[in-house]
């Protein structure tokens, strides 16, 4: 069983709730990411999902947008992410790390290829948001012979009949798409979200974890309520983007991601001391 499996399994028996931040490698610059993401799990990650920079990100919205173009004007590449897994790893090889990208870089690079070099560095998962499950048995597979675990999304419009297929092959959790549009929306609607997690449950026990629309605190422990746990992208990233590129890039990325990310945990650890 790998880090992720084990980390949800954990969290489950805690009766915790798993926060995963999201963040783009790379961004602001190549020197802060891995200081950021031991910054994270200093403030309370449970899993962190590192963003693959691509040209076209198409399922996330302008803030992270951005964050993609930043990264790629510092010529950071899936070789360079992986890279930063492995630094992080000399430091921590217990948080579970997700990369969330797109299919072009890992088909370039070639699945098993791909799969052995991610292995290599640390990752635990891959979310590919432009990989259907219908198309993704290869990759899948060159996956699972490497001990990483398919993360798949799941959107309000997914069928049950092809959410039990998704189920019969993701590993992890599933990534629970909060509403129709792009990452960073506004319109965040909980009672919507509980009655898709029902629906949900009624077909697997996997853990799955909402995302799109978690800014904060209260948004946090609305959702936190309901699901297993909670990513939080847009609000992180678009605090990580204000920093300037620098001798202090490395100190403002640790002190950010602890500010954004402190008062989320504080808030979903307050729904265990509820219960």
């Amino acid at each position: 069983m790998n880090r992720l499996n084990q980390r949800m399994q954990a969290l489950k028996a805690s009766g915790r709730k798993a926060l995963v931040p999201y963040l783009v490698c790379g961004d602001p610059c190549a020197d802060a990411t891995v200081p950021a993401m031991h910054a994270l799990v200093k403030a309370g990650a449970d899993v962190i999902e590192l963003g693959v920079p691509f040209s076209d990100p198409m399922a996330e919205g302008p803030v992270i947008q951005r964050a993609h173009e930043r990264a790629l004007a510092q010529k950071t590449t899936l070789r360079g992410t992986l890279e930063a897994v492995r630094r992080f790893r000399e430091a921590d090889k217990e948080t579970p790390i997700v990369l969330m990208g797109y299919a072009n870089p890992v088909e370039v690079m070639g699945y098993a290829a791909f799969a052995k070099a991610a292995a290599t560095a640390g990752v635990d998962g891959l979310l590919t948001v432009d990989m259907p499950l219908e198309e993704g048995g290869d990759l899948n597979a060159a996956l699972k012979a490497e001990g990483i675990e398919p993360i798949f999304l799941v959107a309000p419009t997914t069928s049950p009949e092809r959410l039990a297929r998704i189920c019969a092959v993701a590993g992890g959790y599933l990534y629970y798409v909060s509403l129709k549009g792009v990452t960073g929306a506004a319109h965040l609607q909980v009672d919507s979200v509980k009655e898709a997690l029902s629906r949900i449950r009624k077909l697997t026990d996997k853990p799955v974890c909402v995302g799109f629309g978690i800014k904060d605190a209260a948004s946090a422990s609305a959702v936190g309520a309901l699901a297993d746990g909670v990513v939080v992208g847009s609000a992180l990233v678009d605090r990580l983007g204000a920093i300037a590129i620098g001798a202090n890039a490395k100190t403002e990325a640790e002190s950010t991601s602890c500010d954004v990310l402190s008062p989320i945990r504080a808030a979903l650890d307050a729904l265990v001391t509820r219960a």
